[in-house]
């Protein structure tokens, strides 16, 4: 068996499309099916110099320090499924997905901007069907294996939001090489901003966010809780995660510049395209827009006009297709809303601290290092500036933009004179 990769690594990640949909009507022929599932791509990527480092349900995530090797075993791999007989379950339809990028392993995991990347990449994509970022199609353009080529897809919005993703599929003889369009952000109406940054953290809280959304007793779903803790950047990924399930878009309504709550409904109907038609009165206008359609609207610092909430009452009433999400320092206080606080990024416990190599596993921190390092790439985290960092974060109550403020001055102060500052000045 292969050692963790360390360095320059290419992931393959992999899942099976549809197990839901088996599990729930076959289980014991798709236990069975995942068994020689689970078999085939161990064997295959352990052939090529791979190695697993997780498994979860029915996806596999491996990694590889030569890119060819990854992309031999992800066409070996689907070669064998495609020729493996499944008997009841039918052929088990993987989609796959490769990235080259750094990553930190850590107790034989490993965590880092790759690893989200990668898996945004396998979520756009179809069973049978191998991605490719532009980073691992570099490494591997000049050395394809024979009767195999590359397919510009170009370049796609992935649902992590940041920058978008050169996309490329492998094609190669004797496996399937058309399929529907992939499932980016591009495929469905929405206006969700790009974020200069990834999402650190909250994969907690994102899980409840979208079993609350897509539950059909949950209309108005309202994110509370003080300034800086992170309420409109989870609010954007978890939009952003269901833009394939509101067939006529997802939307963000930026509230934050009005005061004025009779300016809601045309901010509303402004982002929606709509336009005023005589003396129509604008909430008339949006009831009859939404009432036929299936629509997500993110209500994006709601505070600031809570004299309006009436009209998300007349809207939901009227549009059986619409959800709402909000995002305000307070609760709306509306029949049938529900609340979820969110919480500070979690914080070690300075009484009582794990390892170093432990401690990026707190969000608080493990946001301080990636922000840090997008200002100084050679930054990492040491016995010599651990503490600092850990004091910044506790400091800062684990708000996420406060930590990034203060990971922002890293090119000018050390973390530990950093905290000195903070500790005397407040400068940090």
């Amino acid at each position: 068996m292969a050692e963790p990769h360390t360095g320059k690594i290419t992931f393959l990640f992999t899942d099976v499309e549809g197990s839901t949909s088996l599990w729930e009507r076959m289980p014991k022929a798709m236990s069975e099916a995942l068994s020689r599932h689970d078999e085939i791509l161990r064997t295959v990527i352990e052939a090529h110099s791979g190695h697993v480092f997780k498994t979860v349900g029915d996806a596999f995530h491996a990694t590889f320090s030569a890119a060819s090797d990854a992309l031999e075993a992800a066409l070996e791999a689907q070669r064998a499924l495609l020729n493996e007989t499944w008997d009841l379950t039918g052929p088990l339809r993987v989609r796959m997905a490769l990235h080259t990028g750094a990553a930190e392993e850590r107790d034989g995991d490993y965590f880092g901007p790759s690893l989200n990347r990668v898996a945004r990449l396998l979520s756009a994509g179809h069973g049978g069907q191998i991605l490719l970022s532009l980073a691992t199609r570099e490494m591997v353009r000049d050395r394809l294996p024979d009767e195999s080529g590359l397919r510009d897809l170009g370049e796609r919005r992935l649902k992590d939001l940041s920058s978008p993703e050169h996309v490329f599929q492998i094609t190669a003889s004797g496996l399937r090489s058309e399929f529907p369009p992939l499932k980016t952000l591009d495929i469905r109406r929405n206006n969700l901003p790009a974020q200069p940054t990834p999402l650190v953290g909250r994969e907690r809280e994102l899980e409840e966010v979208l079993a609350l959304l897509r539950s059909s007793h949950v209309r108005l779903l309202t994110f509370t809780g003080p300034g800086g803790t992170g309420k409109t950047r989870l609010g954007l990924q978890a939009a952003a995660e269901l833009t394939d399930e509101f067939e006529d878009g997802v939307f963000f309504v930026a509230l934050a510049a009005i005061a004025d709550p009779t300016l809601v409904a045309p901010a509303i109907a402004r982002t929606l395209g709509l336009t005023e038609s005589g003396n129509q009165p604008q909430e008339e206008l949006l009831e009859g827009y939404l009432r036929e359609r299936q629509v997500l609207l993110v209500l994006d610092n709601f505070e600031q006009v809570l004299e309006s909430a009436s009209l998300l009452d007349a809207l939901l009433s009227a549009a059986p297709g619409l959800k709402v999400l909000a995002t305000s320092r307070t609760a709306l206080r509306l029949y049938g809303e529900h609340e979820f606080p969110v919480p500070p990024l979690s914080l070690p416990d300075t009484g009582s601290l794990p390892p170093i190599e432990g401690l990026t596993r707190f969000e608080a921190v493990r946001l301080f290092v990636d922000r840090a390092r997008a200002i100084r790439p050679d930054f990492s985290l040491t016995e010599e500036n651990a503490s600092a960092v850990i004091e910044i974060c506790s400091r800062l109550d684990g708000l996420p933009l406060a930590i990034e403020l203060a990971a922002a001055r890293i090119k000018l102060l050390p973390p530990r004179r950093c905290s000195l500052v903070w500790a005397t000045a407040s400068s940090c």
